[in-house]
């Protein structure tokens, strides 16, 4: 049967928001109206008659509300097709009505969850009678309808007051998808939340806010995000976002949670060209523009600050694609906003998933996030010499670049800046090379720099280059069968040396 009027309506809503409105607009239709327990006393005080779920079951609410509506008379009447000659005699037999909508809200267990609930709280909020309600209805979309959430209420206004009623097949199995989305992302919640006392090897998860962005890493790709975006930041400006702006976007945001002063980063394919701690936040603007002044073009800019006027106006004087930060000052504000398609971010506080999964081949690769970050008290001087107090901090904070730079990678850094990266590379010595290269190329002085590895060096070649050029202190994780050949060469021409144990290969 395609065209289907509705005639009865089950209703079983945890949030009471706009329920009466949508009751309203049933009972002008003439359809009755079946709930049970807090719906009923909501809708019966503005007055609409409601038929009591335990008058047709027999059964009151039991076990302290755990089993409301769990009963073959509800079921029976969600479930049954019409045209069906056995199940019309069975619904005559058992005195079973018909019931063509149900419309559901379930119990809020991931809100709970997340407002840091009690275990026994949370377990209560385990919908068992709403799920099965919706599922049962949904399975049985040819002859019933599901509203899942409150969402979908003025679409079923619509319908209501536009058709007085009746459904078209599509429409029916179109509610019957979202309802299953809503089921099993659901489920999903509560497996997780289970699971994460116990890791069980099964991968789980579930959005239900995705969109479709304007295309992938090319035009020719079509590409979606699944993400609740607006919990991460708040766009104040600009275009929309694309596929590649939320890649630099995560690379950008991962890398400014590693600093403490005033810092800015700039961000181009996923790997940072640009990057200064200083005291004063348009110094460290300045600085972190200096590294590479030619790729922080169209780049992504990033900073743990709180921006003001003059920091806006020297950013204002470079074309980027989007500044993010975790406030701004109402005149900066105007000024970044003087370029109509520039994507200005609120970054709110974000909590990264500690598991980080990416797609291979036709299965999910999944490993633990890198929180990993060493301080001094990681590090295990190697060498004669140990590294001044200007050197250590320039170890860790080029340490920290390196960590977020695509393997193979080598950082050079001085006074907090970074002043020369090779990242991507084949070979570590290319990345060395490439790193010396770029910082001769915008006239660093590398004498007294630091240089910082994100995986062991095999042979000794790499340290002997980077001495030649004038660096004094390295850090790296050790563990190579050759370590010593590299310590020799730092303590043979007054280098320092730090190990951290700790590789960060990222690929």
């Amino acid at each position: 049967m395609n065209g289907l009027k509705i005639t009865t309506a089950f209703i079983s809503v945890y949030n009471k928001n706009g329920i009466t409105e949508l009751a309203k607009e049933l009972e002008k239709c003439s359809i009755k109206i079946v709930s049970t327990g807090g719906t009923a006393d909501h809708i019966e005080k503005s007055g609409i008659n409601v038929i009591r779920a335990e008058s047709i079951t027999g059964y009151p609410s039991i076990l302290g509300g755990r089993v409301k509506t769990l009963h073959p008379k509800i079921f029976g009447g969600i479930l049954s097709r019409l045209n069906n000659d056995s199940d019309e005699k069975e619904l005559k037999k058992y005195a079973i009505p018909k019931i063509d909508l149900v419309v559901v809200d379930l119990y809020p267990f991931e809100q709970t969850v997340r407002s840091g609930g009690k275990d026994d709280d949370i377990i209560e909020k385990i919908d068992i009678g709403g799920i099965s309600l919706i599922r049962a209805a949904a399975k049985n979309f040819e002859d019933t309808v599901i509203i899942s959430h409150s969402g979908q209420y003025p679409e079923l206004k619509d319908i209501l007051t536009l058709k007085k009623g009746e459904t078209a097949i599509d429409e029916r199995k179109k509610f019957a998808a979202e309802a299953f989305s809503i089921s099993s992302h659901y489920d999903t919640a509560i497996f997780n939340y289970f699971n994460s006392s116990f890791q069980l090897p099964v991968y789980k998860e579930s959005f239900t806010d995705g969109r479709q962005l304007r295309y992938g890493e090319n035009p020719h790709q079509k590409a979606w995000f699944f993400s609740d975006q607006d919990s991460a930041f708040e766009q104040l400006h600009g275009k929309e976002i694309s596929y590649n702006n939320l890649l630099d976007i995560d690379a950008a945001v991962s890398l400014i949670e590693e600093f403490k002063k005033n810092t800015f980063a700039v961000i181009k394919h996923n790997n940072a060209c640009g990057v200064a701690s200083r005291g004063d936040l348009t110094a460290a603007w300045s600085d972190a523009l200096g590294g590479d002044p030619v790729s922080a073009f169209g780049g992504i800019i990033a900073t743990n600050s709180r921006v003001d006027q003059e920091t806006a106006k020297e950013i204002n004087k470079l074309f980027f694609e989007i500044i993010i930060a975790p406030s701004y000052d109402p005149a900066a504000l105007n000024i970044l906003k003087e370029k109509k398609n520039r994507i200005i971010l609120l970054k709110k506080e974000l909590h990264l998933p500690p598991r980080h999964a990416r797609s291979v081949l036709n299965g999910i690769l999944m490993q633990e996030r890198d929180l990993k970050t060493e301080t001094a008290e990681d590090l295990t001087v190697v060498t004669t010499l140990p590294p001044t107090g200007r050197e250590l901090t320039d170890l860790l904070f080029a340490n920290i670049i390196v960590k977020h730079s695509k393997s193979n990678a080598i950082v050079l850094a001085k006074n907090e800046q970074l002043v020369g990266v090779g990242a991507g590379q084949t070979s570590r010595v290319d990345a060395l090379k490439q790193a010396i290269a770029k910082a001769n190329s915008l006239g660093f002085d590398l004498n007294g720099a630091v240089m910082a590895s994100d995986a062991f060096f095999p042979f000794a070649d790499s340290v002997e280059i980077a001495g030649n050029a004038g660096i004094t202190a390295v850090i790296q994780p050790g563990g190579s069968v050759r370590d010593n050949d590299s310590i020799n060469f730092c303590n043979k021409n007054n280098m320092k040396m730090v190990f951290t144990g700790v590789r960060h290969f990222k690929h």
